[in-house]
Order: structure tokens, then sequence, then C-alpha cells
């Protein structure tokens, strides 16, 4: 039986079996890259966005969110203080960018009984372990009744669900 060529080089040669496995892992990666940048709108701080963001997570997570001025400041404090790269510059022309291109839409108020992990971030502020403590927490003791319920969730930020509290409902 004849196998074809690219199973014979992959049969017989390890080292050339370990190239091209490297070769489409970069080619997917790069096209990836490519594709994600291609799906921003066009502007001024694109290509900040775009090289900051995805150094930590996909473009994708980053741009998902609408908010406004003040809910975009409180995204990027949170993603310094976690560790994004780049310079002043670069967090002025990213902070410009999702203003300008990933406004607020009218934000209905967020049911904390039924908010998404992702949704408790974003919308409170919060980190990823906070939010996921509120979900669990949720999950064992039953639904929220009032913000005072929400702020007994061990290790969550009370001032950061006081700063939100207009716009929680339970």
């Amino acid at each position: 039986m004849r196998l074809p060529t690219m199973a014979r080089c992959m049969c017989l040669d390890p080292r050339l079996n370990t190239r091209i496995l490297l070769a489409a892992v970069v080619t997917t990666i790069a096209a990836t890259a490519v594709a994600s940048a291609q799906n921003l709108p066009d502007g001024p701080g694109k290509e900040e966005t775009t090289r900051v963001c995805k150094g930590c997570h996909e473009l994708a997570r980053s741009v998902s969110l609408r908010q406004d001025r003040e809910g975009w400041a409180a995204t990027m404090k949170k993603m310094i203080a976690l560790g994004a790269k780049g310079s002043e510059k670069d967090f002025n022309a990213v902070f410009e960018y999702l203003v300008r291109n990933y406004p607020a839409d009218a934000v209905a108020p967020l049911n904390v009984n039924e908010a998404t992990q992702i949704e408790l971030e974003s919308r409170l502020s919060l980190k990823r372990s906070q939010a996921s403590a509120i979900i669990r927490y949720r999950n064992e003791n039953g639904p929220f009744k009032t913000i005072e319920d929400l702020k007994k969730v061990p290790g969550v930020d009370a001032a950061a669900i006081d700063a939100h509290k207009s716009s929680l409902v339970f």
C-alpha cells in the first residue's frame, strides 16, 4: 500500500514531523490574529488595541463589552492592574478606541440572580475570582434578595457593589 507523500514523511522522519506540526501551529495562530484584527473597526487606536489586548486574551473578549467612558476606564484600570503591557500612550489610544467604537447601549439593569460570570465581571468591575464567588454563593445559598445579601459573599469588593447598586436588580 502506498501512503500519500505527507503521511510517508510523517512516518519516516520524526524531526520533519515536529517541523510540520510547528509550521501548522504558527500558521493557525497568525491567521487567527489577522482575522481577529480585521474584525475590529478601522480608526485611530486599532493597532494599539490589537497589540495590547491580545497579549492576555482573544480580541473578541476585549471588545465584547459595550460600556460608557466610566465603564471603559474601570476596565482599563483593571487590565493594567492585572499586568496588561503597554505605554501610557498605548493605553490612552486603546481607551479612546474602545469608547468610540464600543459605546454603551442602553444598559438594562443587571439581575444578579441570573447574571453570568462575565456579566458580573464587566458590569460590576469585579475580578474573575469575585464573580465566580458570587455565582458559587448564589448556587449554594439561593437567590439574592437585597444588595446587603450580595455584599455578604466572602471576598467580594463591597465598594464595587455599592458603586453599581443603581444598576442592580434582584
